[in-house]
């Protein structure tokens, strides 16, 4: 098993911009230096509790300042880029990682993020859009003639050489291409179909194990409709993780700081909106109101000391059927940046050793 990391990025609206894309640096550069393979940067226009953007900016900067982390948007919402601009910009970004990018990718899921962009997502045109949009991507990355590509929501060419100097040029550094992955939040999700159709990195975003089980059954739909034969070493879980030296301290600075705060002021609030405390709940007598996050730390976060946080990882995992690579979800602790640090080195140097007997493999996976 592998350790990574998801940020929104998330940071309360009162932070300013600069303050929240400098702990994000930060926060990366620890990662790096602890080992951390991967980490994916989001998205998001209309939130004030994840407010940046253009996660390529993030992207590029970090590249600067780390030497083995492998970065990406987690993802870029397609349905609100110019495929042939975003194409020529990803493939300059991967230049300039010397080989380390990924390619993350999403649909959009904010109701207001639509309305700004005037997408239909209510009937599923984002996810349209974002197919079309990735086709023409890997088009012009692997096309060496011309052409002209009419879908139905964009008109690209690739033109072909013009008075003698001009052409397109611009491919990505990785063959074929950077690896892309696809995040996941809905039951039966789409986008984690789409991730097993094409052999994309799937990431299951952050609800209970009973509820993400959902998640690979689609990535296995899509899979066989390709005839392919998923891998679930490369399937990403994005949780909620704090490590402290006792459970007591774990449960007081995440519940009880910043993970709490940001759970109890904007994602729960949220999730209630869209219908999906129930996935939440270990018992479906649960009332809504019972959803806190004192109630998330003890049911479906992965916090406490390092033998109950490793406990916890494998307890998922089997319960799961098994995933390749752990992603903390990150969360704004400017102020008390030591407790969050202290977490994610005891989470690499304490617990990753204990779980790393944790190894699904596809032979495993056709023998079942």
């Amino acid at each position: 098993m592998q350790l990574g990391y998801f940020a929104m990025p998330s940071h309360p609206p009162e932070r300013p911009l600069k303050d929240g894309h400098d702990w994000d640096l930060q926060v990366l550069r620890w990662l790096d230096e602890l080992g951390y393979t991967e980490a994916w940067i989001g998205e998001h226009h209309t939130a004030p509790w994840e407010p940046h953007p253009s996660p390529d900016l993030l992207v590029a900067q970090a590249l600067m300042q780390t030497k083995n982390i492998r970065l990406g948007p987690g993802g870029f919402l397609l349905p609100y880029h110019h495929p042939a601009e975003l194409a020529n910009r990803v493939a300059m970004l991967d230049h300039m990682s010397g080989g380390r990018l990924n390619f993350g990718v999403a649909a959009s899921g904010l109701p207001s993020d639509w309305a700004m962009f005037n997408v239909d997502g209510m009937s599923g045109v984002n996810r349209d859009m974002t197919r079309e949009a990735l086709d023409i991507i890997l088009k012009l990355w692997s096309a060496t003639e011309p052409f002209e590509y009419k879908g139905k929501f964009w008109h690209v060419n690739r033109p072909g050489e013009m008075f003698g100097v001009l052409r397109p040029h611009l491919k990505p550094l990785q063959s074929p291409h950077p690896p892309i992955g696809v995040a996941g939040l809905s039951k039966g999700s789409d986008t984690l179909k789409l991730a097993g159709e094409k052999g994309y990195l799937p990431m299951s975003l952050n609800l209970n194990p009973a509820y993400v089980a959902s998640h690979w059954e689609a990535v296995e739909i899509g899979a066989a409709k390709a005839g392919r034969t998923p891998d679930r070493g490369e399937w990403r879980m994005v949780r909620e993780v704090f490590v402290a030296d006792t459970d007591e301290e774990a449960m007081r600075l995440s519940a009880g700081s910043s993970m709490g705060r940001m759970m109890r002021e904007y994602f729960l609030p949220l999730l209630g909106q869209f219908g999906f405390l129930e996935y939440l709940k270990h018992d479906q007598s649960v009332p809504d109101s019972d959803v806190t996050p004192d109630y998330c730390a003890r049911h479906n976060w992965i916090i406490g000391s390092p033998r109950t946080v490793a406990e916890k990882i494998e307890k998922i995992y089997h319960d799961v059927g098994g995933f390749g690579q752990l992603l903390v979800f990150g969360f704004d602790y400017v102020d008390n940046p030591k407790a969050w640090r202290h977490s994610l080195e005891l989470l690499a140097k304490e617990v990753l050793p204990k779980v790393q007997h944790l190894k699904p493999t596809k032979a495993k996976l056709a023998a079942e």
